[in-house]
């Protein structure tokens, strides 16, 4: 008995630290990036690409708001200042309730949750996005640039 528990308890663990609930519940769950881009899923299910991988850049800021406070930007490199998120949710499970969302050159406001950290050039980040009035979207990234 005690070894059928002790499987369960360790298959728990494993789902819990390999699973990654990237949207809703009726998103797939993934635990590794195999794309890079920021899409938006609408209300009606159809998803788009906000920014494509060839387009994107990723710049991170260890002290943007501060020492130790740390911000990441996701910009689209060909539309300079009209695209971009900037947000402070930068270690898993923490909440940016206020992050800068410009899309084609219009504000929204919105939610980022981080799903997966990184701080250094080629670590990943994964990030859940609400937009109000647009939809629930995702940004899977991997860091081009870190501030000195």
């Amino acid at each position: 008995m005690k070894s059928i528990l002790k499987i369960i308890l360790l298959l728990v663990v494993a789902v819990t630290l390999f699973n990654c609930d990237n949207d809703d519940n009726d998103a797939p769950n993934t635990n590794v990036c195999n794309y890079q881009g920021v899409t938006i899923e609408d209300a009606n299910g159809n998803v788009y690409t906000q920014i494509a991988a060839s387009d994107l850049q990723t710049d991170y800021f260890p002290n943007n708001d501060g020492p130790g406070l740390a911000a990441v930007e996701v910009w689209d490199t060909t539309v300079l200042g009209q695209t971009f998120i900037v947000t402070r949710a930068l270690t898993v499970g923490a909440v940016d309730t206020n992050p800068e969302i410009k899309i084609n050159n219009i504000d929204y406001s919105g939610t980022i949750t981080c799903q997966r950290a990184g701080s250094l050039v080629g670590e990943e980040l994964r990030l859940d996005v609400v937009v109000n009035s647009l939809g629930e979207g995702e940004i899977c990234v991997t860091i081009d640039y870190v501030a000195p």
